[in-house]
């Protein structure tokens, strides 16, 4: 059984802001700026125009970039839970 609903959409809104829902009706606009702090996978992030080639990944539950970067499904979740403006 998983203990972190899996993501079933997420569009970046500008900047580093993007719009997400998981299965359990949970979405939210979620800042995701702090990754442009990190280096390494992440560094590619720090331009606005590769941050939104972002995509869904069923198979991961989470975001994913080009680079096959992700962000761990349960902080995403964390993240939109806090945030929540919708849940069903």
């Amino acid at each position: 059984m998983r203990s972190t609903p899996l993501l079933i959409d997420a569009k970046p809104l500008g900047g580093y802001v993007v719009s997400v829902r998981f299965e359990d009706g949970t979405a939210a606009d979620v800042d995701l700026s702090y990754l442009t702090e990190y280096g390494g996978v992440f560094e590619p992030l720090k331009d606005p125009a590769y941050f939104a080639r972002l995509r869904a990944d069923a198979e991961a539950g989470t975001i994913v970039w080009p680079n096959d970067v992700d962000v761990a499904p349960e902080t995403l979740y964390g993240h939109a839970k806090r945030l929540t403006t919708t849940a069903v």
